[in-house]
C-alpha cells in the first residue's frame, strides 16, 4: 500500500522539490499551505492541495497519514523581526497544532528545525520561535510518545527558491538583484561563513529520515559540511555575471558562521551531500 503524506508548506520553494521526490516515489502525496509565500504555479498534478492555514490542519478532511513533513513557517531573520506576532503563531503555535494532531492520528512527524538552534535564540524572533518549534516537537515525544523526529536546515538553495529581496535567502536575493541590473547586496563585511546545502541533498536526507526507524536523541544535521563565506559567494556570481557590489550595514541575527554540526546522517542514514554551490551558480540564467 502506498505512503499517504503530508507536507505542510507544500506550495512552498522546499515543498515543491519534496513533493516532487515523493510523488516519484509513489506516495500518496497531500500539501497543506496558505499560500502566503507559496505559490500555486509550484503545483504538480500528481499530488492534492488544501488551502488552509497551519493552525487549521486538524480541520482537513483527509486521514490516515504515515507521514507529516512540517515545513510550514515563518523562514527568515529579517521579516521577523517586522512581525514577531506572525512568526510566534505560525512556528510555535502552528507547530502546537501539528503536535496535537499527530498525536490524535499516530502520525510520524518530520521536522524542520533551523541551524540557528546553534545560537543564542533570543538573536532574533526567527531564532526564538524556531527553538521553540524544537523544544514543542521534544516535549511531545518524550511527554505523550509522538513519532516526531527534528531535522536541521541550513542554508538551503535550488529550484523554485523565492527570488526577492523581502524573502529570498541571499542567493535568492543576489539572483534577483542580478535579474534587475542591480548591484549585490553585501551585510556587513561579507565574511560570516554560511554552510549551502542544495535542495536535492536536502530532500533525500529528510525522506531517509522519514523512512528510519531510529530515533535521534536531538536532531539530525541537513548541512554540506562545507563553509563559504558571503565574499567568496560573491566571486562565484561576479564571475558568472559580471556584476557590482554594495556594502550595506550588518543586519541583527545575521550570525558569523554556520557549519553542520555532526555527521550522524552520514554516518547512520548513508546519506552523502555534494557540494554543488559554484556548479549551480554556473548553472543560472538571468
Amino acid at each position: 500500500m502506498k505512503k499517504k503524506v503530508l507536507v505542510t508548506g507544500g506550495a512552498g520553494f522546499i515543498g515543491t522539490n519534496l513533493i516532487n521526490q515523493l510523488v516519484k516515489e509513489d506516495m500518496d502525496v497531500f500539501s497543506l499551505d496558505n499560500y502566503s509565500t507559496g505559490s500555486k504555479e509550484n503545483e504538480t498534478g500528481l499530488a492534492k492541495y488544501i488551502k488552509g492555514d497551519i493552525e487549521s490542519i486538524a480541520s482537513i478532511s483527509e486521514s490516515n497519514f504515515d507521514i507529516c513533513f512540517h515545513l510550514a513557517a515563518q523562514s527568515r531573520v529579517q521579516p521577523s523581526f517586522k512581525d514577531p506576532e506572525d512568526s510566534f503563531r505560525v512556528n510555535v503555535q502552528g507547530t502546537l497544532k501539528v503536535m496535537e494532531w499527530a498525536k490524535q492520528n499516530k502520525v510520524k512527524v518530520i521536522y524542520a528545525g533551523s541551524s540557528s538552534k546553534h545560537h543564542d535564540p533570543s538573536d532574533s524572533p526567527y531564532a526564538m520561535t524556531k527553538f521553540l518549534g524544537e523544544e514543542l516537537c521534544k516535549l511531545y515525544k518524550k511527554s505523550y510518545g509522538v513519532n516526531v523526529e527534528i531535522s536541521r536546515f541550513y542554508n538551503v538553495y535550488g529550484p523554485y527558491a523565492t527570488l526577492d529581496e523581502k524573502f529570498g535567502n541571499v542567493i535568492g536575493i543576489w539572483t534577483y538583484q542580478a535579474m534587475k541590473g542591480k548591484p549585490l547586496t553585501i551585510v556587513g563585511d561579507g565574511e560570516q561563513r554560511r554552510d549551502f546545502i542544495h535542495v536535492a541533498d536536502l530532500v533525500d536526507g529528510l525522506i531517509k529520515i522519514a523512512n528510519t526507524e531510529l530515533k535521534h536523541e536531538d536532531a539530525w544535521e541537513i548541512g554540506t559540511g562545507v563553509n563559504y563565506s558571503v565574499n567568496e559567494l560573491f566571486e562565484m556570481f561576479d564571475k558568472k555575471f559580471n556584476v557590482r557590489s554594495v556594502k550595506i550595514d550588518d543586519q541583527p541575527g545575521n550570525y558569523r558562521k554556520t557549519l553542520r554540526i555532526n555527521d550522524d546522517m552520514i554516518n547512520k542514514l548513508d546519506w552523502s551531500p555534494e557540494d554543488r554551490l559554484n556548479s549551480y551558480i554556473n548553472g543560472l540564467s538571468i
